[in-house]
């Protein structure tokens, strides 16, 4: 059976590790967005360092954890914003003001919301990680 939603898959990976406790875990297959996606919970603090592991297919990532993920997830679908319209979104999916992020696909790149929110600019959403 193929593998529809690779980001979901990778997220939903996270999640298991986190709860089970382990310090690192391998997401498969690899790719640009799930990078992107990986590198904005690095710079939220969520998540340690990621290296890519080629596997001569689409490679592997190994994630290192740090423990603060409480819940982590794909928003299916993925809804378009607006840059005036994160704080309606926020209420929705995230626990409570200022916790969390959401993670937003933009013309300038993927992005938590409070960076879109800076640069004004709205996007897709991808994911939430408090």
């Amino acid at each position: 059976m193929p593998l529809l939603d690779t980001l979901a898959n990778a997220m939903n990976n996270i999640q298991n590790a986190e709860v089970l406790g382990k310090r690192e875990v391998y997401l498969k297959p690899a790719s640009k967005l799930i990078s992107s996606v990986i590198k904005v919970m690095i710079s939220k603090g969520y998540i340690g360092e990621f290296e890519f592991i080629d596997d001569d297919r689409a490679g592997i990532f190994k994630v290192q954890l740090l423990g603060r993920i409480n819940k982590c997830a794909v928003i299916k679908p993925r809804f378009p914003v607006k840059h005036k319209e994160f704080e309606s979104w926020e209420e929705k999916f995230l626990p409570a003001r200022d916790l969390g992020i959401l993670i937003v696909s933009t013309p300038k790149g993927v992005m938590s919301h409070e960076d879109a929110k800076a640069l004004g600019i709205g996007g897709r959403l991808l994911a939430f990680v408090y």
